[in-house]
């Protein structure tokens, strides 16, 4: 979190070169007495595989100096690229999500419904309600998350042929569903979120937004796409919207389904660092909301519930699977 606060991958890389530790002192323009410090900041990351060491030559004598680039792992975290996930990571670290992890002790042992009620006394969306600031910091966050959509729609072609609307349910303000719309121009794309949401968000050609309730009604359309909405619901709360979702597509017939990108647990296929961050997830879906990350069968009895018949699973992205649900 501390490398995003100082800036130093958007330092790094408006400096058209990796940058010595002198030069990175200078930019960061910290306290003199704090510059010491930062040799052992970069240190750290740097093993971390965050940013690399190369030795650049500093004067005309040839001597040699290290010096920091870097990796696809800062690249992801530059403000100026479309993927650019800096806003999650900071969002995610947040005291308001960190502190409801002190809370696990007593959330166990008493009745409210999640630590991050036990920290704060109402729910993550009414908190996020009541909060302009940490409301505009968490949509600023999943618009980042939406972002990397951009990675890999074109590998996705398959998933829309056929398609002439779909409906983002959750879709916030419509980066996804706009990636969407740009990569197939044939598709009406239609993002249905919270009234307060999509309030002034402006229509175009083939991107509409309705504000609404997932849990009321979800408008018709060959496709509902839910982008990690359903891993921060109950089981319950899954079933209910599957089952509008399933309405909204039910006069599609074959055609229609559902297009569900969410983790999905498998510690038998996914490497041991890929298991790690997806149970983190689980944790976190468990601490702030009343979700959880889900295994192949968890999900399967999800879609039985709500009255669909087979389903397909595709790795998509990091840890992220496209699930395609039909009738």
């Amino acid at each position: 979190m501390v490398k995003e606060q100082l800036g130093i991958p958007d330092i790094i890389h408006n400096h058209g070169k990796p940058i010595t530790l002198p030069e990175l002192i200078l930019a960061l323009q910290i306290h003199p007495t704090k510059a010491g410090f930062v040799h052992r900041l970069m240190r750290l990351l740097v093993h971390c595989g965050f940013f690399v060491t190369t030795r650049v030559h500093i004067n005309q004598e040839a001597e040699e100096e290290e010096a920091y680039d870097l990796t696809p792992s800062s690249r992801i975290l530059l403000k100026d690229n479309v993927t650019n996930l800096s806003p999650f990571l900071l969002a995610m670290l947040d005291p308001v999500f960190v502190s409801p992890w002190h809370f696990l002790e007593s959330w166990f042992r008493g009745d409210k419904v999640t630590p991050f009620e036990s920290a704060h006394g109402m729910s993550l969306w009414d908190y996020a309600d009541q909060k302009p600031d940490f409301n505009d910091s968490f949509n600023k966050a999943m618009t980042s998350d939406s972002g990397m959509m951009n990675l890999v729609v074109k590998d996705c072609k398959p998933v829309f042929e056929g398609l002439d609307a779909l409906v983002d349910v959750g879709g916030g303000t419509g980066t996804c569903a706009r990636i969407i719309s740009e990569a197939f121009p044939h598709l009406k794309c239609t993002v249905l979120e919270l009234p307060h949401v999509v309030a002034n968000l402006p229509d175009n050609s083939n991107l509409n937004f309705v504000g609404g309730d997932m849990f009321q009604s979800i408008p018709s359309a060959d496709a509902i796409l839910l982008k990690l909405v359903l891993h921060a619901l109950s089981d319950e709360e899954c079933v209910k919207v599957l089952k509008k979702c399933r309405e909204a597509i039910s006069n599609k017939g074959k055609e229609g389904k559902v297009i569900i990108i969410d983790i999905v647990i498998d510690e038998k296929k996914d490497e041991h660092e890929i298991t790690s961050a997806k149970l983190f997830f689980d944790m976190l879906m468990m601490v702030v909301v009343t979700g959880r990350e889900r295994r192949e069968k968890e999900w399967e009895k999800l879609f039985v519930e709500a009255g669909f018949s087979h389903y397909k699973i595709k790795p998509l992205f990091g840890l992220r699977s496209l699930i395609e649900v039909y009738p």
